[in-house]
């Protein structure tokens, strides 16, 4: 690996972590809004994103305090959706990826943890995931894109 590819990925990782341990009362539960999922475009450029998103997504989620659940389900969730998203040949399937994956797999584990109605909490990832890739994550694709970074 490069040392710019590490290096990008770290930060990736890094930034991942900050931002939603930053804004813990609102990317952690049943009812999220994870500001950091706005990095799940990134495969689109670098396939580097991909572990540093996995990683960022298990340090995040090992401070979150729901235990292995959301350590190892949500980090491996994070994990196909990048590479799915690094895979994919549309743009617009790349990006529904990182929001279809965690509606229905994270919504398995958060409903059963939090005693919340599955599809409640499949619909209210979707949306909140939704929200944050195509209003922060697609606005922040482009600009990558144009800097060409």
């Amino acid at each position: 690996m490069q040392k710019i590819t590490l290096i990008r990925a770290g930060l990736i990782a890094a930034l991942y972590v900050v931002l939603t341990y930053v804004l813990a009362p609102v990317s952690y539960g049943p009812m999220q809004f994870r500001i950091s999922e706005a990095l799940t475009v990134l495969p689109v450029l670098y396939v580097e994103a991909i572990p540093g998103l996995f990683i960022g997504t298990l340090v995040a989620n090992m401070l979150g305090g729901l235990g292995p659940w959301d350590i190892f389900g949500g980090s491996t969730v994070t994990l196909v959706a990048a590479w799915l998203t690094y895979k994919s040949h549309s743009l617009i399937i790349a990006l529904i990826w990182p929001i279809v994956l965690n509606a229905i797999f994270v919504s398995m584990y958060l409903s059963f943890l939090y005693n919340v109605p599955y599809w409640l909490t499949v619909v209210s990832i979707g949306i909140s995931e939704a929200a944050v890739v195509f209003v922060v994550g697609y606005p922040l694709l482009k600009i990558l894109q144009r800097q060409k970074i």
